[in-house]
């Protein structure tokens, strides 16, 4: 992690993985615009990977993340990293894909972050299930991680309020409509 409670804590991840953590400075970037929206947020990471993006969440002052990883070790990597930096009652972990995990969530996110495998379409059906059973409404925060070169998110439904790009990655900034 690069800021707050858990600075220089290393992240295990299970060896043959394969894993695309977000470049640093992508994440130094991303938590720049966010930063003050984090502190005491509830925050969903999708195709969570390692866990980096929730666990600098957590870092940084969010309450909660609910990180969703299909991967079973992957998934376990991300338990047994919160266990070590003694953080697990504020983490939960979905072993499940993504758009089966939005049809389970309980209760409201203030940020979502998803960073699905590039060769993946933009994640249409999971934020229009969060949105439509409330996990994601016009307050909350929105962010696709996408390939520069891949298609925007583009949903009824949806705004663009934002794009930064940073080298091969776009970062789009969406908001529910009201």
């Amino acid at each position: 992690m690069s800021g707050g409670e858990l600075r220089s804590r290393v992240i295990r991840s299970p060896h043959g993985a394969a894993v695309r953590p977000t470049p640093g400075r992508v994440k130094e970037a991303l938590y720049s615009i966010i930063g003050d929206k984090i502190s005491g947020a509830r925050v969903l990471d999708l195709y969570a990977g390692t866990g980096a993006i929730g666990f600098e969440a957590i870092s940084r002052g969010a309450a909660s993340v609910t990180f969703v990883e299909l991967h079973a070790p992957t998934a376990q990597a991300i338990r047994a990293s919160a266990a070590d930096f003694g953080i697990a009652d504020r983490t939960n972990v979905i072993c499940a894909p993504v758009e089966k995990a939005a049809q389970r969530l309980s209760g409201r996110f203030d940020v979502v972050y998803a960073d699905p495998p590039y060769a993946l379409p933009p994640p249409h059906l999971t934020f229009g299930t969060l949105r439509t059973r409330g996990s994601i409404d016009d307050a909350s925060v929105v962010v696709y991680e996408r390939r520069e070169s891949a298609p925007a998110f583009a949903s009824p439904g949806f705004t663009t309020v934002r794009e930064a790009r940073y080298g091969e990655v776009t970062l789009q900034f969406l908001r529910a409509d009201a």
